[in-house]
């Protein structure tokens, strides 16, 4: 009579067993969620930025021929963009002929709606006006 008894009681799970093995199951399950959580934040970002060089890349092949001026803003695909030039200090030595081309530092700059930003700065040459 006692085999009996004893045999049934080990046929199944404890509440206790049960309890532990789906506060482990939920455990797994909130971690995995948490990766695929950052794995998308990332793409998201990636993805955004992706667009952002992009429209940089459509302003920088409207830039006008180097003999006009390059300042300006605007907006394009929903994103406001941001241009501005200045020219680079250059040493002339006393007696000497200006060079015929300029240097200038280039700063683009394209904001997108949700704050991402991205910026580029280039340097290049522009004819001198003037003696």
């Amino acid at each position: 009579m006692s085999r009996s008894r004893t045999a049934k009681h080990a046929a199944g799970f404890t509440l206790i067993e049960a309890l532990i093995a789906l506060a482990l199951v939920a455990t797994s399950l909130s971690a995995i969620a948490a990766m695929i959580a950052t794995s998308v934040r990332g793409t998201r970002a990636i993805e955004g930025h992706l667009v952002r060089i992009e429209t940089m890349r459509a302003i920088a092949t409207a830039l006008p021929e180097r003999d006009q001026p390059v300042t300006g803003t605007g907006d394009l695909m929903g994103h406001h963009w941001r241009i501005d030039a200045t020219p680079l200090p250059q040493n002339v030595a006393a007696g000497k002929q200006p060079p015929a081309w300029v240097p200038e530092h280039v700063a683009l700059t394209v904001q997108s709606a949700n704050g991402g930003s991205l910026k580029i700065d280039t340097v290049r040459l522009r004819r001198r006006v003037g003696p």
